[in-house]
């Protein structure tokens, strides 16, 4: 049997091919909810608003009373964002184009 990282990779490579193949924003959206349990849906859901509240220009601070993160995960995603060639950049500017 192969080993659980490869397996994982493999099936997160496939995974990622596939959400970005799909036009249907109803049917990603209940697929996440299906996969996820409520809390990890709200925790990425978290994560996404606290990325495009930092890049709208609020202050962790502000970000941490409206959502109810820790500082830390704020910080964190302010230091994933200002790392050059960001993956949360990059998703942010695809959003900007929507």
């Amino acid at each position: 049997m192969e080993d659980k990282e490869k397996i994982l990779a493999q099936s997160m490579d496939e995974l990622t091919k596939t959400l970005a193949s799909v036009k249907d924003r109803e049917l990603l959206r209940d697929f996440l909810k299906a996969l996820l349990t409520p809390q990890e849906y709200n925790a990425v859901a978290s994560r996404w608003a606290l990325v495009r509240l930092l890049d709208q220009g609020l202050t962790q601070r502000k970000i941490s009373e409206a959502l109810g993160l820790s500082l830390c995960k704020i910080t964190r995603g302010s230091r994933e964002m200002k790392k050059d060639d960001s993956p949360f950049q990059k998703m942010i500017d695809i959003c900007k184009g929507l």
